[in-house]
Order: structure tokens, then C-alpha cells, then sequence
């Protein structure tokens, strides 16, 4: 079967090769067969990569341990669930999910432009063909997912127990998925500055496919945080990881991209900045498989040391240079059909949301390529802490928080002050109101951020809360529509735009979440033996006894903790340690009591055998707020990109008032 990967892998890269080459020599002829051959090309490459994922699951599923990657991922007692998981838990097995997600992607494209965007195709064609020829080579002849090992060992050593996890099983496809879908965005922009079809099409081609991508590579980095909160028994959910960067700088990028784009599709503004950004983000999602895959950095998620960097490094650098240079080839095309008339306008907050998340990822990046870049310079790795991270970011996040309230209430082109007055007098008295509960939470004066991320919540809330009441209103009194009939109406009419506004309400919960949780969370260290008490932070935990127990698989010991507050006891937790037999590793199973305004979080550290147990114990408030928030975002995208049963309403320009100025 082995023979029958590799065989399969040869030939997707045959098929990539010969896809890009057909689509090229359709766009060079114009002739079409050329084109439809080039096509039927990437169905090739789909069927050829999917056989070979098939063949590495049924290798993982057989036991066959004659196989490197089968061998060093899994064994015997590992459940069916964690041998198909540990596809990725390898190296060369996640490349081959990504190649494989990417083929799937690649005949999506080619079954919905059938009939449009034909000029465009070749090139779109071949350029996700060249970026499915280069992971083929790499699988083929760097780094094969089917390497044979001899002697065949009698049993496997298992996957890494920080990935038998639920979250871990779900958290590297979703965020796969989010990279290989921006290839799409980046396929289409190329084709459009090859093609000099420079208008509106490319972008209405592609901004589905970008929320796509940015609503996974959300869940992505929402479970990544998740499986970091329960697995690594830190307290923490976010350490400014290398690898969780990686994640965090393409979906910023793309979050940008979101938001510039409706000032091109509006105004005709921005066009070569929307190029420049699918550009970088294209090349982010490729910077996060190098990260991973170099050894230049260490992470709990990399793969540790390998040969691929260069590889990766170099493709980055040639998708680099070949864009720039056609972009810049192409700049007198590119011109803006209108200029900004106001700097208190919509396409100016947008402009400000930009360069506010554009200049959050360059942070992100030189930090965590910081200690690399000292190292070549300097000869030391200095390595930058998650202080360098939050003092960058904190400031950065409560300027986005304002601006995702102001954005949608600001007129395009220029706002007046009796405008202004108008969509803004209930969200300001709001936030006024929130100051009293934000200044008594930061009284000492240490927690201004968090202080001042409430406010900013409040009158973000308000303010998204004011335009769904505007247009509910509108329609209720135009067409005597009832009330719950017109906030549906608002979403079937326009479904982007408020789904727009869900997300927003993700934002803030998420963002003021972060704030209370950073600013306010607490955490002590106990000492138990079995009956005793003690107390952190007002809530008192005594050990009701340890338990200890083992099977083929693993050793686990953990404790029952009463815990109570006030006198009043509301939950039993049982924080536990996992030894793992075969890699001899060890695992914590944290115990969590949730409610919305905190968290209980108690990790087990060690457990004597007359019965001391050592605990630490952390306090964190808001968190339930993080999760729920990243649900609501993921609501609102999927509300957002739903298609709409009805065609949508032709965009006309609204009636200018009395003083010229054009009103929504």
C-alpha cells in the first residue's frame, strides 16, 4: 500500500504540473480545450491526493508500523478517533492534509466558475496548480508521509499525548482550512492584474471565499486557545506562542481585507491597498506552515527540527517578488476613482480599522521573529515575552473596539455634526452610564485598560444595537411590517451587512472579556492532605481523597476537591495527572467550574502516596465571555455568507440633502 501513496503522489504532481502548463498555454492561444483540459487536470490531482490520504488512513488504522509515520504517531492501543487524528499530528501527514484541502478547494473553484469569469480562469487555474505542484514535490521527494522504517518495531510509540484531545482534533483542520481557502482570494488577484481586469469582478469572486477562510481560521484559533485552557494546565489560554501568531497574523490581515474591500465596491477607493492586503495574506498563511515546519522557533505546536524551512522560505520569497513586481507593473491601473473627502467619514474609520490591524500583525511578526533576527545579528537569541505583546496589543484592541462602534454609524463620503449628533447621542449616554462600574473596578487606577475596554464595550454594544433599532424601525413604519418581521427582513435584505454586525458583537465580548480577565484574574498554590482545607481568593477547596488507577495505555492519579464559597459548597472538581506509558509523557487534566462571570480552574501538580495533594488554583473572570464570543463571530460570518434565495438589491445612490450632502 505504500507503493500505492507514493504512486498516488507522483502522479498529483504530474497532474499539478501539467494543469499549470495547459492552463498557460490556454491563456497564451485563447483556445478553450486547452483550458477545460486544465480543469479536468486539477479533478486529477484531487482523485490522485485523495487516494493517498485514504491509503494513510488505512495504514494508520492497520497498525502498520512498517510505515515511519505510523510508527512514530501511533500503536495499539490508541483509539480509531486518534489514529485518523494522527495524520497531523506528523509532519509530512499534515502537509498532506494541506495538499489535499487544497485540491478540494481547487475543484470548488473550477465546478462554481463554469460559466464566469473565463478570462480570468487560466491564471487562477494555474496558480493554484503551482502552489499544488510545489506541495506534491515536497511531499514526493523531501518528506514522504509513506517512508518505511527497518526493523519494523513490534509496536508504535503513540501520538503525542497533548494531542489526544478533542479540541486537538478538530483545531489543526479548521485552521488548514482557513490557510488553503486564502489561496483562492490570492489565485483571483493575480489573474485579475495578469488579465488587466481591474474593475469590481475579481473582488466579487472572491469575498465569499475570504469570510470562508476567516470564519476557520476563527475556529481555529478559538479552539487552539480552548485546547491550550484544558490541555497545558497553565491557567492561560493565549501565550503569544510563535505558532499561535502564526495563526493570528493572516486572520488580522484578512479581517482587514473584509473591511477595505467595501470601500473599493462603494467608493472605488483602495484598490491597490485590497491588492497589497490579499498579497500579505496569502503569504502570512504560508509564513505559519514555515514557522512550523523550520525549527527556527520553538512552540508546543512545532514540528521540531527539519529540512522543509528552506523550501518554504523560498516559495515565500519567489510569491513575494513575482506579485510586487506584477503589482507594481500594473500601478497606473490601479488608480482610486474617487479621493477622501473628510477624514470624519466611513471609508476613513475603515482606512484607521486598517491600519490599526495591519500594524497589530507587523507587531505580532517582529516579535516573534525577534529572536531570530537578534540571533543573526547579535550571535543571542533574545527572546520577547508576552509583556513586549500585550502592551502592544491592549492599546491597538481598545482603538479597534471604537472603531467597530463608530464604522457602520458614520456616512460614506463626509458626516456633519448634526449627523453625528444624531447617531451618536444614545451610545455616548450609554458609555457615560458605564463609567461608574468601570471606574469602581479599576479604583486603585492599575487597571485603566480594563476600565476603559468596558466603556468602550458599552457604547460599541449601544451603537450596534441603535442601527439594528434604525433599520427595524424603518421597515416596521414603511411597511407595516411587525416588529419581529422586520429584524428578519434585515437580515434576509441584507444579510451581509448585519451579519456584519453580529460579528462586531463577538468583538466586543471577546475583547472586554480579555480586559477584565488579564486585569482582575487571581491565582494561589495549595497543600492538602486528605480532610484538610484551604483557601484562595474566597473560595475554599478541602480534599475529600486521591484516587490512582492504570490500564495498558496510561497511569492517572487525581483528587476530589469540595469546593465552596461562603459556606455554601456549588461543585466537586477532580484535577488529574496522565502518565502515558508508551512515550512515557505527561498530561494534565485540569477541572474547571464555569459560570458567566468566572472561572474555577484547578490543576493537580503532584499527588504523594499518603495522600498530600499540591494544586494550584486560578481565579479567572470573563472567560466563558471569550468562547462565546468566538461562537457569536462564527454566527455572524455564517450569516454574512449565506446565499441569499432572492437577488440582491441593486446599490443606488441615496437622495442628496439640502446641503448637498448624501444621506443612507
Amino acid at each position: 500500500m505504500t507503493l500505492v501513496g507514493r504512486a498516488a503522489l507522483l502522479l498529483a504532481f504530474a497532474a499539478a504540473l501539467y494543469a499549470v502548463g495547459a492552463a498557460l498555454w490556454s491563456r497564451r492561444k485563447g483556445r478553450r480545450e486547452f483550458l477545460a483540459s486544465a480543469e479536468r487536470g486539477v479533478w486529477a490531482v484531487f482523485i490522485t491526493t485523495t487516494t493517498a490520504v485514504m491509503v494513510m488512513w488505512w495504514l494508520l488504522l492497520s497498525d502498520r508500523f512498517d510505515v515511519a509515520d505510523v510508527a512514530g504517531y501511533s500503536n495499539r492501543t490508541l483509539g480509531w478517533r486518534y489514529k485518523i487524528t494522527a495524520l497531523w499530528g506528523s509532519q509530512a501527514g499534515s502537509l498532506l492534509l494541506w495538499m489535499w484541502l487544497l485540491s478540494i478547494v481547487a475543484v470548488l473553484v473550477v465546478v462554481t466558475n463554469r460559466r464566469r469569469n473565463r478570462e480570468l480562469m487560466p491564471v487562477v487555474v494555474a496558480v493554484l496548480m503551482g502552489v499544488a505542484a510545489f506541495f506534491t514535490s515536497v511531499l514526493s521527494f523531501v518528506t514522504s508521509p509513506f517512508a518505511t522504517v527497518s526493523p519494523v518495531p513490534a509496536d508504535g510509540r503513540g501520538l503525542n499525548p497533548l494531542l489526544q484531545n478533542l479540541y486537538m482534533e478538530s483545531h489543526p483542520p479548521m485552521l488548514y482550512i482557513g490557510y488553503v481557502a486564502l489561496s483562492v482570494p490570492f489565485a483571483f488577484a493575480i489573474a485579475a492584474l495578469v488579465t488587466r481586469r481591474l474593475d469590481s469582478t475579481w473582488i466579487t469572486s472572491v469575498r465569499r471565499w475570504t469570510i470562508l477562510s476567516w470564519v476557520f481560521l476563527t475556529i481555529g484559533i478559538v479552539l487552539g486557545s480552548r485546547w491550550a485552557y484544558e490541555e497545558l494546565g497553565w491557567g492561560g489560554y493565549w501565550a503569544w506562542d510563535p505558532v499561535e501568531n502564526a495563526a493570528l497574523m493572516p486572520w488580522l490581515v484578512a479581517t482587514a481585507f473584509l473591511h477595505s474591500v467595501m470601500v473599493q465596491e462603494r467608493r472605488g477607493m483602495l484598490r491597490i491597498w485590497n491588492m497589497v492586503l490579499v498579497i500579505l495574506t496569502f503569504t502570512l498563511a504560508l509564513f505559519g506552515t514555515f514557522l512550523t515546519r523550520s525549527g527556527i522557533l520553538s512552540s508546543v505546536h512545532a514540528f521540531g527540527e527539519s529540512t522543509l524551512g528552506p523550501y518554504f522560505l523560498a516559495l515565500i520569497v519567489v510569491i513575494l517578488a513575482g506579485s510586487f513586481a506584477l503589482l507594481f507593473s500594473r500601478l497606473s491601473l490601479l488608480r482610486s476613482e474617487n479621493s477622501l473627502e473628510s477624514y470624519i467619514s466611513r471609508e476613513a474609520i475603515f482606512l484607521y480599522n486598517n491600519l490599526l490591524l495591519v500594524g497589530l500583525a507587523f507587531a505580532v511578526f517582529w516579535g516573534t521573529m525577534f529572536p531570530v533576527l537578534s540571533e543573526a545579528v547579535r550571535g543571542d537569541k533574545i527572546t520577547v515575552g508576552q509583556g513586549f505583546f500585550n502592551q502592544v496589543a491592549a492599546p491597538i484592541g481598545l482603538a479597534l473596539l471604537f472603531f467597530t462602534g463608530v464604522g457602520p454609524m458614520i456616512p460614506w463620503r463626509k458626516a456633519s455634526p448634526r449627523e453625528l449628533r444624531r447617531r451618536f447621542g444614545g451610545p455616548l449616554v450609554v458609555a457615560v452610564i458605564a463609567v461608574i462600574p468601570a471606574v469602581y473596578l479599576a479604583q486603585d487606577g492599575a487597571h485603566w485598560w480594563a476600565a476603559a475596554a468596558i466603556v468602550l464595550g458599552a457604547f460599541t454594544l449601544a451603537c450596534i444595537i441603535s442601527e439594528f433599532w434604525r433599520g427595524m424601525k424603518v421597515r416596521h413604519q414603511s411597511g407595516g411590517t411587525s416588529w419581529p418581521g422586520a429584524l428578519g427582513q434585515l437580515f434576509t435584505r441584507n444579510r451581509r451587512r448585519y451579519g456584519g454586525y453580529i460579528v462586531h458583537v463577538g468583538v466586543v465580548s471577546i475583547i472586554v472579556a480579555i480586559a477584565c480577565q488579564g486585569a482582575f484574574s487571581s491565582q494561589g498554590d495549595l497543600a492538602l492532605r486528605t480532610g484538610q482545607s484551604g483557601e484562595v481568593s474566597g473560595y475554599r477547596f478541602t480534599n475529600e481523597g486521591g484516587t490512582r488507577s492504570k490500564d495498558d495505555h496510561k497511569m492517572s492519579v487525581g483528587v476530589a476537591l469540595a469546593v465552596s464559597e461562603g459556606g455554601n459548597r456549588f461543585a466537586t472538581l477532580e484535577p488529574g495527572v496522565d502518565v502515558f506509558l508508551a512515550q512515557q509523557q505527561r498530561s494534565s487534566e485540569v477541572a474547571v467550574d464555569s459560570s458567566p462571570f468566572r472561572d474555577v480552574y484547578v490543576v493537580l501538580v503532584g499527588l504523594t502516596p499518603d495522600g498530600l495533594a499540591r494544586i494550584s488554583v486560578f481565579i479567572n473572570p470573563m472567560m466563558m465571555w471569550i468562547w462565546i464570543g468566538g461562537l457569536i463571530m462564527v454566527l455572524g460570518s455564517v450569516v454574512a455568507v449565506w446565499p441569499s434565495r432572492r437577488p440582491r438589491e441593486a446599490i443606488v445612490p441615496a437622495p442628496a440633502g439640502a446641503d448637498g450632502r448624501v444621506r443612507e
